[in-house]
């Protein structure tokens, strides 16, 4: 069975270390801080200007005020901390950012994302996409691993507007983990439960790279 977003979510958080600092894109992503184990240290960061977001909040938690980038409300950690935007981009681009995660509208197999423009449909921009995309030295992609329409997102080249070029390092799909190989192509990791490597090589595009027995997501 494909995975769904949740489940996503939680298999990323796997990659989450102790000690990180993370951001989370808007979508799948914001759901990660929902299933780190309680035992790390982890500080995720929103480009709006927070430091130390919590899970999402519980209907008595809700503060209006209290929003990320996506503007979802959110709960925060002890010791969170709030500032303007000039500061959120400064750790940005300074690159004290350990993780991001990204959604992705397309990914293509060196490493290209597409996530901030569907040509024809309206979008206020790219938001901190691009400066996450041109800082982070890892970046995870959360993302469908097909369209509505059954077609592959993962693909030779991306065929929508770029946000960022040769940077993605994996991708985790509801239907595979696949790590992004610095001379092209997605070398398949992990299957969702259920998913055969059969099943996800007709869903990608892009060259995929299978070796040996590839074991099923752990949760």
């Amino acid at each position: 069975m494909s995975l769904d977003k949740n489940q996503i979510a939680q298999r990323i958080a796997r990659e989450v270390k102790d000690g990180m600092y993370v951001n989370l894109g808007i979508g799948i992503p914001t759901l990660v801080a929902n299933y780190v184990p309680e035992n790390l240290s982890v500080e995720f960061q929103s480009e709006n200007g927070v430091l130390g977001m919590g899970p999402f909040p519980t209907e008595d938690e809700v503060d209006a005020d209290v929003i990320n980038a996506g503007k979802q409300t959110i709960t925060t950690m002890p010791g969170a901390s709030f500032f303007d935007s000039s500061l959120s981009f400064g750790m940005i681009r300074g690159q004290h950012v350990d993780l991001t995660i990204l959604g992705a509208m397309e990914v293509a197999e060196n490493g290209d994302i597409a996530n901030w423009k569907i040509p024809g449909k309206l979008v206020k921009g790219m938001g901190g996409a691009m400066d996450l995309v041109s800082s982070a030295e890892n970046i995870i992609v959360a993302m469908m691993h097909t369209n509505k329409a059954g077609e592959s997102k993962v693909l030779k080249e991306c065929t929508l507007p770029l946000t960022g070029v040769n940077c993605v390092k994996k991708v985790v799909s509801n239907l595979a983990v696949m790590e992004v190989l610095p001379e092209g192509g997605f070398k398949l990791l992990e299957r969702a439960p259920g998913v055969s490597v059969e099943e996800i090589q007709e869903a990608t595009e892009g060259r995929l790279v299978v070796e040996g027995d590839v074991p099923e997501m752990q949760f």
